[in-house]
């Protein structure tokens, strides 16, 4: 049984990672948000000591150490994007690995000084990328290594995912501290089509605004249309007129792929391999950090196959 503490509990994705611990057989002995609503650890760790304050977290952990001999292995991290780098870190100091959600990192040099905090201390920093254990994407990562086509693969994109006034109120309307659209919405499909599809050799922005994004993305093995938006009118007329506020389409050569299902113990599996020393680190990581950097700081430029939702603009 390894020892865990969890930072930003009272997150939406937190209860993935307290799933996770406890379907692995192991223990959450601390955990730390400055909001108090987590009632949820009453569904998995109700024993847990939880402090609103990280003095109080950081001299618990110091304090069970010293007197109880209870040393962290792990400490899963589950705060605002902007605040990863510094929790990474802490946990490295602390003696233990670090698992965290994506995006890792806001910027490439942030990976820099990961890898330089990760050689002093011997600890590992592993990163949540589910898509790449998704059973649909790894039969369609293996369809595409064996068929070693000379012709590049047509993709398009597309995820909508509404949100209401709250969000731009929240840290994940705040660019400097969420990485804007790319990166909070479309961190994981980015680090999937490098995973499928190869290095990066082309990145054209073309619209960029606080809701929506869209471009251009050519890799080695495949040229990309992307759009991403939280905003509800940019939702297909018939899902609309279906009352939901989410859509989600990928298609390579005209087919759509399907893989809406099967992302319940996405996270579950994540730690049984990170566990088993084959967790998704810095490297893995990287490319995606770069992909979402230049997309929030690229030009618009009209150069590129633009997505049909564009089309007429």
């Amino acid at each position: 049984m390894k020892n865990f503490a969890l930072i930003g509990v009272g997150g939406y994705i937190a209860p993935r990672h307290l799933k996770a611990i406890k379907d692995t057989g192991n223990n959450l002995v601390a955990c730390l948000d400055k909001f108090d609503s987590v009632g949820v650890l009453d569904s998995y760790f109700p024993e847990s000591s939880f402090f609103v304050e990280f003095e109080r977290f950081d001299r618990h952990i110091e304090k069970i150490k010293r007197q109880q001999d209870i040393q962290l292995d792990y400490v899963s991290i589950c705060t605002p994007n902007y605040l990863h780098d510094s929790h990474i870190r802490m946990a490295l100091r602390r003696g233990a690995d670090a698992i965290c959600e994506k995006p890792l990192v806001l910027n490439p040099w942030n990976i820099d000084a990961l890898q330089a905090i990760e050689d002093e201390t011997g600890n590992a920093i592993n990163t949540i990328l589910q898509l790449r254990l998704h059973p649909s994407i790894i039969t369609l990562k293996n369809k595409i290594a064996a068929q070693k086509k000379e012709t590049k693969y047509e993709v398009d994109l597309t995820y909508i995912t509404s949100r209401g006034k709250w969000y731009d109120i929240s840290w994940k309307g705040d660019d400097s501290k969420s990485g804007g659209i790319a990166t909070n919405i479309g961190i994981h499909f980015f680090d999937m089509l490098g995973w499928l599809f190869g290095d990066l050799q082309e990145n054209f922005v073309h619209l960029r605004e606080k809701d929506k994004a869209a471009g251009y993305l050519e890799f080695e093995n495949a040229r990309v249309r992307w759009f991403l938006s939280i905003d509800s009118s940019t939702l297909p007329k018939d899902i609309k007129e279906k009352q939901q506020r989410t859509y989600r389409s990928i298609t390579i050569n005209n087919e759509e792929i399907e893989f809406s299902n099967g992302f319940t113990d996405l996270h579950t599996i994540s730690y049984q391999e990170i566990l088993k020393g084959n967790g998704f680190g810095l490297k893995e990581a990287s490319k995606s950090i770069n992909i979402v950097h230049n997309i929030r700081n690229l030009k618009i430029q009209n150069k590129g196959q633009k997505h049909r939702f564009l089309e007429s603009k």
